[in-house]
C-alpha cells in the first residue's frame, strides 16, 4: 500500500490547510533540504477549490491527490501550482479525466519542487514508486515496453518480444506502440530474406548433409516473391542466411543503415518510371523503418553519450548542478561557492562520471529516465548552451 502523505496519524486534520512533509525522500533534492509543502481535506470539490485559492503559490511543483482511504491516486506536476490545481475545478474546460480524479480526491497536497525540471523528475519519482491508479494510462513506467530481438535457431530472425531472455543474438530497445514495431520487423526480415514461422517448421540448409534425402517444398509464398531465402526448403546456405541475420543486426545497431539509402533511391526510380503503386509500398516500407532507426538511434545516444553537467537557477535564483549520465539524473547539488563546497563537488562529479561500460539495454525505470531527460532538452533546445562537460565542470571546482 503506498505511504501516507504525512509522518503523523493516519488522517490528520487539515483544516483549513495544514503543512505537508512532502511525500518523502527525493533522488531530486538537495540533500537536507526540507520539503515545502500544504495539504487540504474536504469532501466537497468547492471548498478545495478555495483552499487551493488561498494557498497554492504560483511556483513549480508536484501534487497529489488521495481518496477517501489516504491513498494516492494521482500523482501530477506543474509550472505553477496554483494555476494547475485551479484547473481541475473548471468544469466546462478541463479534460474528463481531471473531473473523474476530482471526484475520487477527498485530500489534496502538493510539495513545491526548485524549478520546472525537479518537478518533472519528481513527478516520475512519485509514479514510479507510488504506483497512481489514474496514472496507469499517461505513465511512463507502466508503457508496455518491448524489445526488437535477433534469434531463434537454426535460423535466426527478427520478432518483438516483451523482455528478453538472454539467450538472442541481439537485442535492441526498448520500444512502445508494438504494432509499429512489429510492422518494421516484418519489413526487415522482409528485406533480408529471413525467415518468420513457426518453430515448429522444420528447416533444413543446402549445405546440410543428409542420409536419406528428401524433397522438401516451401511452407509459403515468401521464397517465391523472394522475400526469404527459403530454409525449410533447403533453399540457402548457412552462409547465406547468416549473412542476411549480420545484416538485420548491423541495421539495428546503427552499424549500417545503406537499406534506407537503397529504399529512397529505389523510391525515386520507381516514381520516375510512373511506377506508383511501387513508389508507395517501398514510401510505407521507408516510413517504417525510418520510425524504428530514429528511436533506437535515440536510445544508443542517451545510452552511450549525454553525460554533462546541468547547471539551474530555480525560483529563488538559487543555482543547482544535475549531474546527468549517459541520459540519466544521477545526482543534484548546490551550486559549489565556498571551498569546502568545491571539495564536495569535484568527488561527486568524478564518482559520478565513471567510465564503466554502458549497459547493452535500458531497462525498467531508467528509459523513462533517459527519455525524459531527452524530451525536456527536446523541449527546451536553448538550454543545451548551459551544460557543462565533465572536464569543464571539474575546471571550475578546482
Amino acid at each position: 500500500m503506498p505511504p501516507r502523505p504525512t509522518d503523523g496519524p493516519a488522517h490528520p486534520r487539515l483544516f483549513p490547510a495544514d503543512p505537508f512533509v512532502g511525500f518523502g525522500p527525493s533522488l531530486f533534492r538537495v540533500p537536507d533540504e526540507p520539503a515545502i509543502g500544504r495539504g487540504l481535506r474536504s469532501k466537497r470539490p468547492a471548498r478545495l477549490r478555495l483552499g487551493v485559492r488561498e494557498y497554492a503559490p504560483r511556483l513549480p511543483g508536484v501534487y497529489g491527490m488521495l481518496d477517501a482511504k489516504g491513498r494516492v491516486v494521482y500523482v501530477g506536476k506543474a509550472k505553477s501550482l496554483r494555476c494547475r490545481l485551479l484547473s481541475y475545478f473548471r468544469e466546462n474546460s478541463r479534460d474528463p479525466k481531471a473531473g473523474k480524479i476530482l471526484e475520487h480526491t477527498r485530500t489534496l497536497v502538493w510539495e513545491e519542487a526548485a524549478d520546472e525540471f525537479a518537478a518533472l523528475l519528481r513527478e516520475l519519482e512519485l509514479i514510479q514508486r507510488l504506483g497512481p491508479r489514474f496514472n496507469v494510462l499517461g505513465r511512463p513506467g507502466l508503457q508496455r515496453y518491448h524489445y526488437v530481438c535477433v534469434g531463434k535457431g537454426p535460423a535466426a530472425y527478427a520478432y518483438v518480444a516483451k523482455s528478453p531472455t538472454g539467450k538472442e543474438l541481439g537485442c535492441y530497445g526498448p520500444l512502445v506502440a508494438r504494432h509499429r514495431s512489429e510492422d518494421a520487423v516484418r519489413r526487415l526480415n522482409d528485406w533480408f530474406k529471413l525467415r518468420d514461422c513457426p518453430q515448429t517448421v522444420p528447416l533444413a540448409f543446402a549445405d546440410q548433409a543428409e542420409l536419406f534425402p528428401e524433397d522438401r517444398g516451401p511452407k509459403c509464398l515468401r521464397l517465391e516473391l523472394g522475400t526469404c531465402r527459403g530454409p525449410c526448403a533447403a533453399a540457402c546456405t548457412r552462409a547465406e542466411y547468416a549473412e542476411g541475420v549480420r545484416g538485420v543486426k548491423a541495421f539495428l545497431s546503427g552499424r549500417d543503415r545503406g537499406l534506407l539509402g537503397m529504399i529512397r533511391e529505389q523510391m525515386a526510380a520507381a516514381a520516375a518510371n510512373f511506377e506508383f503503386e511501387r513508389a508507395t509500398a517501398l514510401r510505407d516500407r521507408l516510413q517504417s523503418l525510418e520510425w524504428l532507426d530514429d528511436r533506437l538511434a535515440l536510445l544508443r545516444r542517451a545510452r552511450d553519450r549525454n553525460s554533462f553537467v546541468y547547471p539551474l537557477a530555480g525560483h529563488t535564483g538559487a543555482e543547482r548542478w544535475y549531474l546527468i549520465h549517459r541520459g540519466q539524473v544521477r545526482a543534484v547539488m548546490p551550486a559549489p561557492q565556498t571551498p569546502a563546497d568545491f571539495d564536495r563537488a569535484a568527488a561527486l562529479i568524478r564518482a559520478t562520471f565513471t567510465d564503466t561500460p554502458a549497459p547493452l539495454l535500458l531497462t525498467g525505470g531508467a528509459v523513462d529516465s533517459v527519455l525524459l531527460v531527452a524530451a525536456w532538452f527536446r523541449k527546451n533546445p536553448t538550454e543545451k548552451a548551459r551544460l557543462l562537460t565533465k572536464v569543464a565542470a571539474l575546471g571550475q571546482v578546482s
